[in-house]
């Protein structure tokens, strides 16, 4: 009996391994109860020396279980726990680098990065090998970020979750899907919910920015979170370029054939899970989308947005700025080619983004966005970014090097009248104040 159940290559026997599972699903389930009445940190360090992969799913099932029903002061503690007793040892990585230095081999180096990787890196490794586990512990790091900001070790424990996280969520494991009407309904109420640019406001509005021939939607998944979408994009097809977002989305306006439009309008990115913070889909998203709109559609000759400024009107009363007449075009030209945040980027981060995928700032329009949100943040004006997916790699490289922003000369001066005219009202206040 026991010839007939081996392998054929003089393995344990088919019987012999069923044996093995059973008692060790036996032995995880008496360990089970015991786990339940113990702190989930004590489990974290307990999924980290697991060695069975069975004891180490029961392990990684009750932690996450356990998680979830925690509150925000529970889940800081269990934050704090990862970032202290599963830090790096500076003094063994210290150690295992000078032995390195000193004897550079294959074992040496082994050992610099086991000691140079935090505990904490293969707690989430393992974690994640539960089936389900992906967006469970993309949550979880949605909390780390809100309860953790400002918080030096938390902070650095983040940098964990976004390293591992840049490696699941790269390019090469995302799918690319169309959005339409007749996509199911859990990912089509996602898509609502997540809508961050310009609010859906019934089934209605969302039929109309998925149904119709001159409107598209498209989105990134992940395999792991297959009804999840990370990202997605509002397409509309128009001739021309608009200047103006309302009649994209007006009920009642008369759709256009796909094959009359020329030009492809990204109207609405929006990023879904709070939790991939940093971990950069938008580009690789706008190059899919116009590529496959291209081969879909030849006739498309033009790739712009008609993009929010959010950081205007904030900008413009931290410089103390009085808007008069048409003075915002100016100002947003202005304040897009020339206001600062860190080194040399945009302080606007809608321009950060596009300029840094290798776009133009190609125009700026007044009463663009009416919208009581189009008003407060940037006055209504919005803005076009040109991509010429001929030249995008080389404007990339441009502004990554030495923060150029390339522009129309129409934009430029704009921005210069912005200037002059800003210099001008500063003489004459100086001029006041001095009679």
């Amino acid at each position: 009996m026991a010839a007939r159940l081996r392998d054929g290559h003089g393995g344990m026997t088919v019987l012999s391994d069923l044996l093995a599972s059973v008692f060790e699903r036996g032995a995880g389930a008496a360990k089970r109860g015991d786990w339940s009445r113990r702190p989930v940190e004590e489990l974290a360090d307990a999924l980290i020396s697991a060695h069975g992969e069975i004891s180490g799913t029961l392990l990684a099932e009750q932690i996450l279980a356990r998680y979830g029903t925690k509150d925000d002061a529970e889940k800081l503690a269990f934050f704090h726990h990862l970032a202290g007793a599963m830090n790096v040892d500076p003094a063994a990585a210290r150690a295992a680098l000078d032995a390195y230095e000193a004897a550079p081999s294959r074992s040496s180096y082994r050992a610099f990065l086991h000691e140079a990787e935090p505990p904490r890196q293969e707690l989430i490794r393992r974690l994640n090998r539960l089936p389900g586990a992906t967006g469970t512990l993309v949550a979880m790091r949605a909390d780390l970020l809100r309860l953790g900001r400002g918080v030096p070790e938390l902070e650095a424990l983040d940098l964990d979750f976004r390293h591992l996280f840049a490696s699941w969520f790269n390019r090469g494991f995302l799918v690319l899907r169309r959005i339409t009407w007749d996509t199911p309904a859990r990912v089509l109420e996602k898509i609502i919910a997540y809508e961050a640019v310009h609010a859906i406001d019934s089934w209605d509005d969302l039929r109309r920015r998925v149904q119709p021939d001159d409107r598209r939607c498209f989105a990134f998944f992940h395999p792991a979170m297959p009804d999840e979408p990370l990202i997605f994009v509002e397409v509309a097809l128009t001739r021309g370029i608009p200047g103006a977002v309302q009649p994209l989305l007006a009920e009642g306006r008369d759709a256009l054939e796909a094959v009359e439009a020329d030009t492809a309008v990204f109207y609405s990115i929006s990023n879904c899970q709070s939790g991939l913070a940093g971990i950069s889909f938008g580009n690789s998203l706008i190059k899919q989308v116009a590529g496959d709109l291209a081969g879909e559609l030849p006739n498309i000759a033009r790739f712009v947005t008609l993009s929010p400024i959010p950081g205007l009107m904030r900008w413009v009363d931290a410089e103390r700025i009085t808007p008069e007449g048409g003075d915002l075009p100016g100002l947003a030209a202005h304040y897009l080619l020339n206001a600062k945040g860190r080194g040399t980027a945009p302080l606007d981060p809608v321009a950060r983004f596009h300029l840094g995928n290798g776009a133009i700032v190609h125009a700026l329009h007044a009463q663009a966005d009416l919208s009581e949100k189009g008003r407060a943040q940037s006055g209504g004006v919005m803005v076009n970014y040109l991509y010429d997916l001929r030249r995008a790699a080389e404007r990339h490289e441009a502004f990554a090097g030495d923060g150029t922003i390339a522009a129309t000369s129409a934009v430029k001066s704009l921005a210069t009248s912005a200037e002059k005219m800003l210099a001008t009202r500063a003489d004459k206040t100086a001029q006041t104040k001095t009679t």
